[in-house]
């Protein structure tokens, strides 16, 4: 990682910055970079993500980024919600990624990547039954929705929870075998986003993510 340069933002986020992490938890760190614009011109294009492990680092080259993220990605996503002092590297070009944030967003896209990711960690649970991971897996399905529905309805995110005690008790009822809460308070949530009217815009303004590209293209 220490080849990657021209690191535009990057800061802690993960179960550190929702507030769940336990004293055993990795601290996840996720930046976006950007490549020498030159590297695009010949026959090998520059690579697109940088993964590290120990610590866990991962860093998406620019036009990934925004790719990722006009798609709704929630990962990627909450990058730009922050608090401020999870934020490790914030250049001028980095803030001005924060400022156009609500660009990114998207009703529909919104609603399909947060639901799309709760329904994944449901079905794991599904499938593996309860292990040592299952506590985990229910805390981040309650948090998805939580947190997918809050932007899906308001237009922004709160990264860090107001109460991570009560995602924790829901993470350890499911561990205790009650599955079927895990079920309900998904369909609940599918519920909600059926029934409310959203902040959202139908298309995110690709036009303004991609000016913003084009400055990063311009600066490197």
């Amino acid at each position: 990682m220490a080849s990657v340069r021209h690191v535009l933002l990057a800061g802690i986020v993960g179960s550190t910055a929702y507030g769940l992490a336990g004293p055993h938890s990795d601290v996840d760190r996720l930046g976006v970079f950007a490549a020498p614009t030159v590297a695009f011109h010949g026959l090998t294009l520059p690579e697109e993500s940088y993964v590290s492990t120990n610590p866990d680092v991962t860093l998406h080259e620019a036009r990934k980024y925004c790719i990722l993220a006009l798609g709704g990605n929630p990962t990627v996503t909450e990058l730009m919600w922050l608090p401020p002092d999870l934020y490790e590297t914030v250049t001028p070009l980095g803030e001005e990624l924060r400022e156009i944030r609500p660009k990114f967003l998207s009703a529909k896209r919104t609603r399909d990547a947060y639901l799309g990711y709760a329904t994944q960690q449901f079905r794991r649970l599904e499938a593996k039954g309860v292990d040592r991971r299952t506590a985990k897996h229910a805390r981040h399905l309650y948090r998805l929705c939580v947190q997918g529905f809050e932007l899906f309805s308001t237009g922004q995110m709160t990264i860090r929870l107001e109460d991570p005690d009560k995602f924790r008790r829901f993470g350890d009822d499911v561990a205790s075998g009650d599955l079927e809460k895990a079920r309900q308070m998904l369909a609940r949530y599918e519920r909600l986003f059926d029934e409310t009217t959203t902040r959202l815009p139908e298309e995110p303004d690709s036009r303004v993510v991609e000016d913003w590209l084009l400055k990063v293209r311009r600066s490197f």
